[in-house]
């Protein structure tokens, strides 16, 4: 059964080389470790969200300790934070 995992940003700015980054390094690498699909969604005007896809739990998990790295890597090259990370499986989809 699919997995997600949904974490919540905070950013100082918004900018095109910062979307630019999060579409050419962030995501290749995200899925580079095992997700099937990432979404960076912006929420508010300096807020965003990235959703991520995985297989399974079994992946997701196996999976976090370099997501954890990867999530220390943004917050250090740019000016945001993560406020919230959730994650589960999923039950029901259409």
């Amino acid at each position: 059964m699919a997995y997600f995992a949904i974490s919540h940003w905070e950013t100082d700015d918004w900018t095109n080389e910062m979307e630019a980054l999060a579409r050419d390094k962030y995501v290749p690498l995200v899925k580079a470790v095992g997700a099937l699909r990432v979404s960076m969604v912006r929420v508010a005007d300096r807020s965003f969200m990235v959703v991520t896809e995985y297989a399974d739990a079994a992946t997701a998990e196996a999976a976090q300790a370099k997501i954890a790295e990867i999530r220390s890597q943004a917050a250090e090259e740019l000016p945001m934070k993560m406020t919230a990370v959730m994650s589960g499986e999923v039950f029901a989809a259409g």
